[in-house]
This record gives structure tokens, C-alpha cells and sequence, in this order.
């Protein structure tokens, strides 16, 4: 497979209704149609399973709620996005933000769960622990449970050289932190990262 690639096209979509506006990505000109379906899918199927789960929580009335999306990747067969939604209903307290991130092979459709991106048997939520603590003790986070784990279904997402390590609100942190975040450079796994994988791709030279 080629490491240069072109960058997959992107449209914006709207979902609107009253007190309701929600923006996402669609893929589009790929060379795979039913990849490009797959992504697709999954991209909807996701912004919906958001709304659902902010209509769950939001207890009060007359609510607002609004989706973004930003594309973190776009580069060598390989997009990486995340996902948030913002909604309030009165009289609660705050608003809440959900967020999730999707990664794609833009030439198969393939979904990468954290796991997939490294070498079978790989330690790597130990190393991705280890990691992240390191970093939650250099820029001094507030941690309400001790030390945060990093688990085989861990949000994250992929940003140029480096795979973003993510939390939701109140996981390991007060509300006022926002989303922890810690990025990690693809260089610091390369011992653990899956042959040909997205880290592999990430870290090669520019050809």
C-alpha cells in the first residue's frame, strides 16, 4: 500500500430541529464505494447513539443541544475524527458534552478499536498507562480516584504523530478540567505498535 494518499473528501450535514443543531462529516470520492459507505454509516449511526444518550440525561426542559466534529487525521489512508455534543435543559446546573472518536482505513471502511493498532499480545494499556499517569503528574491534573487506567475500549484518537489518549467529564478528573487529554507520540510505541498498522503509517518518513 502507497504512504502517500490523497486526503478523503468531506462534506458537512446538518441535523436540525427546534433548539436542536448538530453538524457531521461524511466521507465522499473514495475509491471504495463500499468502504466509503461503511464510513459513513457508522459516522450517522454514532451522532444519533449521542443524542440518544444526551436525551437520557438531560432531566429538565426546553433543551438546547448542539454537535460538532473536528477531523484530527486525513493522511495515508487513514481519517480520525471526533464527535461532541453539548446539550442543557433548564434549570440543571451546567450543560453536559459527550464526545467519541471514530478511526478509519479510508481504503477498507475498517473500524480501529485501540487495540487493533498494536502487535498481538502487546502490553500496551500498561504502556499506555504508564504513559498517561506520567503526564497526569507532569501537568499537575487534578485526579478524583487515584491513578487513571487506560482500558482495551479506551476513547482516542489519532492526530498527526501522535495517538490522543481521552476521558469523558468526571471520569478521572473534576468538571472544570474538561476532557483530559494526553497525546503520545507514535515514536515512544513503535516497539509495540502492529506492523503496516495506523501508528506504523503515522510514524513513517514523509516519502
Amino acid at each position: 500500500m502507497p504512504l502517500f494518499q490523497l486526503p478523503a473528501g468531506i462534506r458537512t450535514y446538518t441535523i436540525a430541529s427546534p433548539g436542536v443543531t448538530i453538524y457531521y462529516p461524511a466521507v465522499y470520492g473514495l475509491a471504495n464505494p463500499q468502504a466509503e459507505e461503511r464510513i459513513n454509516r457508522t459516522i450517522l449511526q454514532l451522532v444519533h447513539a449521542m443524542r440518544q444518550e444526551q436525551l437520557k440525561m438531560q432531566t429538565g426542559t426546553e433543551m438546547e443541544m448542539t454537535g460538532h466534529y473536528e477531523i484530527k487525521t486525513n493522511e495515508r489512508g487513514l481519517l480520525s475524527l471526533i464527535l461532541t455534543n453539548y446539550a442543557y435543559s433548564r434549570p440543571m446546573a451546567h450543560g453536559f458534552t459527550v464526545a467519541r472518536s471514530l478511526t478509519f482505513d479510508t481504503n477498507t471502511g475498517r473500524l480501529y478499536a485501540l487495540q487493533d493498532l498494536f502487535k498481538p499480545g502487546a502490553s500496551y494499556t500498561a504502556v499506555l498507562t504508564a504513559l498517561v499517569n506520567e503526564q497526569a503528574r507532569r501537568r499537575q491534573i487534578p485526579l478524583l480516584n487515584g491513578s487513571p487506567q487506560v482500558q482495551p475500549n479506551q476513547d482516542y484518537y489519532l492526530a498527526d504523530k501522535s495517538l490522543v489518549i481521552y476521558y469523558p467529564l468526571y471520569a478521572i478528573a473534576p468538571y472544570y478540567v474538561g476532557f483530559p487529554m494526553f497525546p503520545i507520540s507514535v515514536y515512544e510505541l513503535q516497539d509495540i505498535a502492529a506492523e503496516g498498522g495506523p501508528l506504523d503509517r503515522l510514524a513513517a518518513d514523509v516519502s
